[in-house]
């Protein structure tokens, strides 16, 4: 997958979470997984980008390892809207988004990995 894909890939990512988040309830509990899940599903998008820019193998490695963090928070949130049972409509099918958030955890700590190597 090329970078330009992972960054689409990403973004779309982003957007149905966004989309997703519409369907938690207009109270505390949804308030606040709300905004959190928000949070983390765009900085995935947002943080990759910069590694993209990496200017080295440190760097890469540095912003990657933010966006690991943001990926895994975001899968975390889902589980948490899953396991709790927070979603107002309940046609919507979270295992997409969940095999999404996880595979996408899996393929930034490949990549993270493959560095770190080159850089031993």
């Amino acid at each position: 997958m090329t970078q330009t894909e992972l960054k689409n890939r990403t973004k779309q990512f982003a957007l149905d979470i966004l989309d997703l988040s519409d369907s938690l309830p207009n109270n505390p509990k949804g308030w606040t997984v709300s905004k959190q899940i928000i949070r983390s599903c765009t900085s995935v998008a947002a943080n990759y980008r910069a590694v993209c820019r990496a200017r080295s193998d440190k760097d890469f490695v540095a912003k990657m390892g933010i966006v690991i963090e943001e990926a895994d928070e975001t899968l975390f949130w889902l589980e948490i809207i899953e396991e709790a049972k927070l979603l107002t409509n309940k046609d919507i099918d979270m295992n997409p988004y969940l095999k999404e958030a996880d595979e996408l955890v899996a393929i930034f700590v490949a990549s993270n990995r493959t560095v770190k190597k080159r850089l031993k």
